[in-house]
């Protein structure tokens, strides 16, 4: 890897800022909030920061990086495409327990659902989450109900989609998730926001309370590991090299400037025999052109 030291120091640093977003959300809302519960009282709201911020925030910036660690690139891609739907599929787990607190919480108080630009732009980004990676199942096999679900789990994890297929929805796929995650960072932004202007009345949230400090103080932790995480995802020096042995086609189908055509004509010889093959054809060359100026 080119520039290791640098990959290595952003990626501490992005894991140590995301586990400080966490462990904020958690002393925000033991601390300050009055702590959890399950109950349709505040106490079950605060069950939502803590999830989003662990969930989608934390989990899936470190699914979306997975690739990038060099010491996993002997793992088969395999394995790495698995990890990266398992933690998807943790993050957007605990994404819809996170809405069923809220829903359960406003129910219980009669307060109503779904009015701030807060709810739409967090229910928006985990419908989008949930189709990204999840599959349904048809008749003979997956049918395709969604573009994002095109482009995940059904395209990228199962190998039934051909191969010029994934080429052309890999683009796609990875520009959906940063995507999402970059709404994500700006959804749970909002929502610390919105919390403190609900919440703080006495002392004001204008007044710079302890609170309001200490929630400040989260939400640019949150903006700094999702820079991180888009400045790490977005190096091409950082990325995971092709597996060996591998054709990768062209949405056409077509190989682009005939380096995998040759290595799928090759594939399976050794050096030896593509060698000989090389100077047998250079010998017969001088036959060949004066057999042909002999027909001419």
């Amino acid at each position: 890897m080119d520039g290791y030291k640098g990959f290595l120091g952003l990626l501490v640093s992005a894991l140590l800022v995301g586990f400080l977003s966490v462990l904020f959300t958690l002393i925000w809302v033991l601390h300050y909030r009055e702590g959890l519960g399950w109950d349709g009282s505040a106490l079950e709201f605060n069950w939502h920061p803590v999830l989003v911020v662990t969930g989608l925030v934390f989990i899936q910036g470190i699914a979306i990086i997975v690739y990038r660690l060099p010491w996993t690139w002997k793992c088969s891609k395999l394995l790495m495409k698995c990890i990266h739907a398992g933690l998807n599929a943790v993050a957007a787990i605990l994404a819809i327990i996170s809405l069923v607190a809220v829903f359960d919480f406003h129910n219980a108080r009669s307060i109503p659902n779904m009015y701030s630009l807060h709810s739409w732009i967090g229910l928006t980004v985990v419908i989008l989450y949930i189709l990204q990676d999840f599959p349904l199942r048809g008749h003979q096999n997956c049918r395709i109900h969604s573009l994002q679900l095109l482009l995940g789990f059904f395209a990228f994890l199962v190998p039934l989609a051909p191969l010029s297929l994934r080429a052309f929805l890999m683009p796609l796929h990875i520009y959906s998730g940063l995507l999402i995650f970059g709404i994500v960072i700006a959804s749970a932004l909002t929502g610390v926001t919105e919390k403190l202007f609900f919440a703080l009345t006495k002392p004001a949230y204008s007044t710079f309370p302890p609170e309001g400090v200490f929630t400040n103080i989260l939400g640019l932790l949150i903006l700094v590991f999702g820079a991180l995480i888009f400045w790490i995802v977005t190096r091409p020096q950082w990325k995971r090299p092709n597996e060996p042995n591998s054709v990768l086609l062209q949405p056409n189908g077509g190989t682009p400037e005939g380096v995998e055509g040759s290595m799928a004509i090759n594939f399976g010889k050794s050096d030896s025999e593509s060698n000989n093959e090389a100077a047998t054809r250079k010998r017969n060359l001088p036959l060949d052109e004066a057999g042909q100026r002999s027909t001419l």
